[in-house]
């Protein structure tokens, strides 16, 4: 039989990981983008793929915060390892991002 070594979350570089996607992952900026313009009325989200509207900046953690329906100091808290986002959150982040779950939560062997 296989031994399995056991691995466990590095919630430290798993919130700086959340920092470094929400100020450089493309897929990310496009759905918030998409998300509180069309909530706001200025576009219908039928084009966010091709939509070049402040694709070069980094979101801020307000906007983040809007779209996960948290406060600012959530995001905040998540990003410094203060508080742990849960894994439905987590899950959601992932998705947005279009990345597999094990590509935002950092893990480690013991």
């Amino acid at each position: 039989m296989e031994k399995l070594q056991r691995s466990y979350v590095n919630w430290q570089k798993t919130a700086v990981n959340l920092r470094l996607l929400r100020q450089d992952n493309i897929n990310l900026r496009r759905y918030v983008c998409g998300v509180l313009r069309v909530k706001n009325g200025v576009c219908d989200g039928a084009n966010c793929a091709d939509c070049k509207f402040e694709m070069d900046n980094s979101i801020s953690r307000a906007e983040l915060a809007a779209v996960f329906n948290v406060t600012e100091s959530v995001v905040f808290n998540w990003e410094n390892g203060k508080s742990l986002p849960t894994l439905d959150d987590l899950m959601f982040y992932a998705q947005i991002c279009k990345l597999d779950l094990f590509d935002v939560v950092i893990t480690e062997k013991s």
